[in-house]
């Protein structure tokens, strides 16, 4: 197996490890500490010590014939994403991986309504986090132009599962949307897009990827479902206007746009088969793990 190097290694790169040397591969991620590189060597991945934000850190990366996957997000602010550039300036010449997977979000296509959102669907970024999202995914995807590198784009919808439920939303009281006034929102369980991850380093070319499970619902539904599973009250409920008055911005990003993922590309042409499919497959796997399946909030 080539080698395989993660930038980013949070829970889903842990999760990308695990599976990747369970198969026999050999694993090494960027790290910004010593105290982050011990941790991950216990779990037998080789690291380099290096800063995105400072590319003078960032030289000998252990690119060459490599499979990089690229969990990193952009810096806070702006609509550039100066990390992404810098990962690839550090890339010297010669030592080009043979491949890039790059976990984008399904925001970039912006709000689309009741409208079935597909790989065609035009790009329409309307918040900072997903113009900075979308700019990444246009550096890579010349860069892998440039320098003969398949780039593959997973545009990743909500993620939830063990250690990534919103614990802190429903005990501080934070409300949600009335379930009349609730837009659609899409989700991916986190081993199944760690499982995607690995599909797409072994099957998927120069493309783009929807990644969802399938089953759009809204963020309603969803928090209520949480509530439910882990014993908690349901949240509150109050209009949009009332929600424009209480809720923080990202919520507020969150809940005013509405999409209803189509994942048929990904599991056709990836041939992944979810292990989650639904939301109640996935809560009772997210507060009940099996050993071993805990992650961490990164």
């Amino acid at each position: 197996m080539e080698p395989v190097f993660i930038v980013g290694c949070g829970d889903i790169g842990r999760r990308v490890a695990r599976l990747v040397m369970e198969r026999g591969g050999a694993v090494t991620a960027l790290v910004r500490s010593e105290e982050s590189a011990a941790r991950l060597r216990e779990l037998g991945i080789a690291t380099v010590e290096g800063t995105l934000d400072d590319p003078d850190t960032l030289p000998g990366l252990p690119t060459r014939g490599a499979v990089v996957f690229y969990f990193v997000p952009p810096p806070g602010g702006g609509n550039v994403d100066t990390r992404v550039r810098n990962f690839c300036a550090a890339v010297t010449p010669g030592d080009e991986p043979r491949k890039l997977v790059y976990i984008s979000t399904s925001g970039v296509y912006g709000d689309c309504g009741d409208e079935t959102v597909t790989e065609e669907t035009p790009v329409n970024p309307q918040t900072a986090r997903a113009r900075r999202r979308l700019d990444a995914e246009t550096a890579l995807r010349a860069w892998g132009k440039e320098r003969g590198i398949a780039v593959v784009i997973l545009r990743v919808t909500g993620i939830y599962g063990p250690g990534r439920l919103p614990l802190q939303q429903l005990t501080s009281g934070q409300p949600v949307l009335l379930e009349s006034e609730a837009r659609l929102t899409n989700r991916i369980h986190s081993e199944d897009l760690a499982r995607v991850c690995v599909a797409a380093a072994d099957r998927g070319d120069d493309d783009i990827f929807n990644v969802s499970d399938g089953h759009p619902g809204t963020m309603t539904e969803y928090f209520n479902a949480c509530a439910d599973a882990l014993g908690f009250p349901r949240p509150r409920q109050v209009t949009m206007a009332g929600a424009r008055q209480v809720m923080t911005p990202l919520m507020l990003s969150y809940v005013t746009e509405s999409r209803r993922m189509d994942n048929s590309k990904m599991l056709e042409k990836l041939r992944v088969e979810l292990r989650y499919p639904s939301l109640e497959e996935g809560l009772r796997a997210s507060v009940a793990p099996a050993e071993g399946e805990r992650g961490e909030q990164p």
